[in-house]
């Protein structure tokens, strides 16, 4: 059974848009028509295990990149580019090292080239207090506000609140589970120097997860990568304010596709 997906659009470059660990495909309604009208063909996926596709065993990001590869190659686009955020970012990552002759472009937004300490005692740590509200009982659509209001910047559009809660609200609480465990492994620091297609690293100034710092030493190791911060924003940015994400990402798209 293939990967669910939304799409908008047509053109000889499409944009393969990757949700984070409390997304999903609905989570860029922002993006879908801005971009089709933009002239690209653009793919909004559902990562394995969410929404309508179906799960992997074992569940690793190098397993979700794969999953994506397959996605792409059944789109068949003469160029991809992968817009990644969060863990969507990392899943981009993982994909270039696999096949970079499929990829021609990547957007890293809200994202990192590795995960946390490199403990396993941290990671433990990490997973155990992730984890225990839902050991204790909670559902995900109980733990989404607070989730997400965790990642917002200082003012986000209510539309895009509502949105991110709601998109959070529905992730399985199994799938959840799965994508925190395959993140706490995830390091490609080395994959870095190795990039040459055309990179926008994309953070914003209250992004606690992806700090705008961490994001600017990533871009430095991307050979000619640009780097924008965006004001205001946190997280959720391409929820948060849709219009200036986009502009971002639609600038550097005009620059190279």
């Amino acid at each position: 059974m293939s990967a669910a997906f939304l799409e908008a659009g047509g053109g000889d470059t499409a944009l393969f848009l990757l949700h984070g660990v409390g997304g999903g495909k609905d989570a860029w309604p922002g993006q879908m028509d801005a971009f089709a009208s933009a002239g690209y063909r653009t793919i909004a996926p559902d990562g394995p295990g969410y929404g309508e596709s179906p799960t992997i065993s074992p569940y690793t990001l190098a397993g979700v990149a794969q999953d994506l590869g397959r996605l792409i190659d059944r789109i068949g686009a003469k160029r991809n580019v992968i817009v990644g955020h969060s863990m969507g970012g990392m899943v981009a990552q993982e994909a270039y090292a696999a096949y970079p002759e499929k990829i021609h472009g990547l957007v890293l937004s809200g994202t990192s080239p590795a995960f946390g300490k490199p403990d396993g005692d941290w990671q433990k740590e990490f997973l155990a207090k992730r984890l225990a509200p839902l050991d204790a009982g909670k559902t995900m659509p109980e733990l989404a506000p607070g989730l997400v209001a965790g990642m917002l910047g200082p003012n986000p559009e209510p539309a895009g609140k509502r949105l991110a809660i709601g998109v959070m609200a529905r992730v399985p609480a199994a799938t959840y589970r799965l994508a925190l465990q395959a993140l706490v492994s995830f390091d490609r620091r080395a994959l870095l120097a190795t990039i040459t297609v055309p990179t926008l690293v994309l953070s914003a100034e209250h992004d606690g997860n992806a700090p705008a710092a961490v994001m600017e030493r990533m871009a430095l190791r991307i050979p000619g990568a640009e780097y924008v911060c965006l004001p205001g924003l946190g997280h959720l940015a391409c929820m948060e304010s849709p219009v200036v994400f986009n502009a971002a990402v639609l600038a550097f798209l005009a620059r190279h596709f």
